[in-house]
């Protein structure tokens, strides 16, 4: 497959993670020319950076991009990062798709009718856009008075790969979702651990993993479209933690008790509200990302939180615009790899009909 150049394409994809794989799957079968620009060195997205022992909140049987079933992972119930890595490698060459990397997007630019996409390796022109770079690349640590003064390690979890650097330790992990229970769960088995977290952490039932979040989150979408409020009426939360097999062993070993977040940090540690204090050598932030967005800039769309206004995939104030992958409000749990792919259907199908309608 030739390496795609700068020029004009009817549709220029950024990002060639999950997302970006999934668009490039339904525009391959949409007959519409197209690149997708990826700023990693090679293939499997944020998967390859993720910590080692990470593991997928759903089967590989219920955890496939479009067209083609994740193979399962021998001897192992949910999928490891590795996994991953190896079955979005095949993907992206079992259908060919025009991935260019790597090429890191600096800014998307209205050009006439088109739009203009600059990145390090030229300007490519679209007709439309889909955004797909996802939130690894902006990690998120809320403000703590004293985390300036702390003497110790602070990482957060894009830092983190293997609980090894921390054995023999007192670390404390701050966040109540999924990564904070998983890496606090092997941590646990070589440091000294306390968990902070904002609010009481969510255990989901043991039987319920990701495929049962993505059908509660779409079912909520729906209700919500239909004129519902607040959970759309269906009484379900599709957020909490998944208890995999890991996370079920520390909870057995008596570890996942979380504490009420402290109120500072101090050179030596942290210091509650009650008063209470504890020394730490580390502090590990398990606080989530932010939308990679800086590259949509110069097109002035973002609101007051840092979003783009949306309608489905595509912004309501650049129509010529999707995003894809981002989380619910670019389509039920489009951050997952399952709702990539709904989400990019649905994006590609709305790109499809506006270009041939304006040829």
């Amino acid at each position: 497959m030739l390496t795609p150049e700068p020029g004009e394409y009817d549709v220029v994809v950024v990002g060639g993670g999950q997302a970006g794989l999934a668009a490039g799957y339904f525009l391959r079968r949409s007959g519409l020319t197209h690149v997708i620009l990826d700023a990693e060195h090679r293939p499997g997205g944020s998967w390859q950076h993720y910590w080692d022992s990470l593991r997928l909140f759903s089967a590989a049987e219920h955890s496939p991009l479009p067209g083609w079933w994740m193979p399962e992972q021998e001897g192992e119930e949910y999928p490891t990062a590795d996994h991953v890595v190896r079955y979005l490698t095949a993907y992206e060459k079992r259908y060919a798709l025009p991935v260019r990397r790597p090429v890191r997007v600096t800014a998307v630019r209205r050009a006439g009718r088109r739009l203009a996409v600059e990145s390090d390796a030229g300007t490519w022109r679209a007709r439309a856009v889909v955004s797909a770079t996802g939130t690894w690349r902006a990690p998120y640590v809320p403000h703590y008075p004293g985390r300036d003064v702390f003497a110790g390690r602070q990482w957060h979890t894009v830092d983190y790969r293997r609980p090894d650097p921390f054995a023999g330790q007192r670390v404390l992990v701050v966040g109540g979702g999924n990564s904070a229970a998983q890496i606090l769960a092997e941590l646990s088995l070589v440091a000294d651990t306390v968990w902070a977290t904002l609010r009481p952490p969510r255990f989901l039932p043991d039987d319920v993993d990701g495929r049962v979040l993505f059908d509660a989150a779409t079912r909520q979408l729906r209700a919500r479209a239909a004129g519902a409020d607040g959970d759309g009426g269906t009484g379900e939360q599709p957020g909490g933690i998944v208890v995999v097999p890991p996370v079920r062993e520390a909870r057995e070993r008596g570890v996942l008790k979380a504490e009420p977040v402290f109120a500072r940090l101090t050179e030596r540690g942290a210091v509650w509200p009650d008063g209470t204090a504890h020394d730490f050598d580390a502090v590990l932030w398990c606080t989530g990302f932010r939308p990679v967005l800086d590259h949509l800039a110069p097109l002035g769309l973002r609101g007051p939180h840092g979003r783009i206004a949306t309608e489905g995939t595509r912004s309501t104030a650049e129509p010529r615009l999707h995003l894809v992958g981002y989380g619910d409000w670019t389509g039920p749990a489009s951050a997952t790899i399952i709702g990539a792919g709904r989400a990019a259907r649905n994006a590609v199908a709305e790109i499809t009909a506006a270009l041939r309608a304006d040829p």
